[in-house]
């Protein structure tokens, strides 16, 4: 039980992989892209606490101190994590208008379409 927020980190990062690798959907590309981030988030945060530590206050009663640089960094990488979502939801938005969906072998089939027409043309 010791290791139980590795497992889960292990199991969120395989499953944001699988979902980002498999699925054609662009919305769902970006949840399996948002689920593995966080399985990163929680990899670097897991070993930062220490049972028994306190914040790196000085003073004669404590000995043991937690580090509080692994959680300053992860609230900034959180930070850019929705930035990078929101500029991805805002890219989907105009594929959406541009080709009128999301799926991307869809997409990939007008592309080709375009590519024989503007062929055909010269």
């Amino acid at each position: 039980m010791a290791h139980f927020m590795y497992i889960a980190t292990v199991f969120l990062m395989v499953a944001g992989l699988y979902i980002v690798m498999a699925r054609g959907n662009l919305i769902k590309k970006l949840i399996g892209l948002s689920i593995l981030q966080t399985s990163v988030y929680l990899l670097y945060i897991a070993p930062g606490k220490l049972l028994g530590g306190t914040a790196p206050i000085l003073a004669p009663q404590y000995t043991v101190y937690s580090n509080p640089l692994p959680h300053v960094l992860i609230l900034t990488a959180i930070v850019v994590g929705v930035a990078t979502l929101a500029l991805g939801l805002a890219i989907t938005v105009r594929i959406r208008e541009a080709y009128g969906t999301i799926e991307e072998d869809e997409i990939i089939a007008i592309e080709i379409e375009l590519l024989k027409k503007a062929d055909k043309l010269s």
